[in-house]
């Protein structure tokens, strides 16, 4: 894809790590990418673990890591990361160490912007994404209008 047709991509859902997968597996492809409280390290959470072996097979890591951003971050070579994401400190997901945005952050230090904000007090739920919504609007349109 040509710059022209590099799109923005960001997630408009709580849960799920699938942007930050999109994103890291096409780089080029896409301008941007945020999320809220994304499972950014699937491979290593009961509910990943779970998930992807019932997918992939418990014997199936190399498939495991091609859909676990955290295992994909470790590998990009790509120009411009700029990844923003919203997490809150209230969250039981993240409690629970289902999320592990701490893994994702240290996989992708020295491989561009990743700006993980830590929301004191927020949780899982629609006020936190509708309360931090227009900063992810914000970090898309500058790559859209820029």
């Amino acid at each position: 894809m040509g710059e022209t047709d590099t799109i923005p991509l960001i997630e408009t859902v709580v849960w799920g790590g699938a942007p930050n997968q999109k994103f890291l597996k096409n780089p080029g492809a896409y301008r941007s990418v945020s999320a809220f409280a994304p499972i950014a390290n699937p491979s290593n959470c009961d509910w990943g673990r779970k998930a992807f072996g019932g997918y992939f097979g418990e014997e199936n890591k190399a498939k495991w890591a091609d859909h676990d951003a955290t295992e994909l971050v470790k590998g990009w070579d790509g120009d411009g990361l700029d990844i923003l994401i919203d997490v809150g400190t209230s969250d039981n997901f993240y409690k629970q160490g289902q999320l592990l945005p701490e893994k994702f952050e240290e996989a992708a230090k020295g491989k561009g912007k990743v700006n993980i904000r830590w929301q004191d007090g927020y949780d899982h739920s629609y006020f936190t994404m509708a309360t931090f919504a227009d900063d992810h609007v914000n970090h898309a349109a500058r790559y859209l209008l820029g």
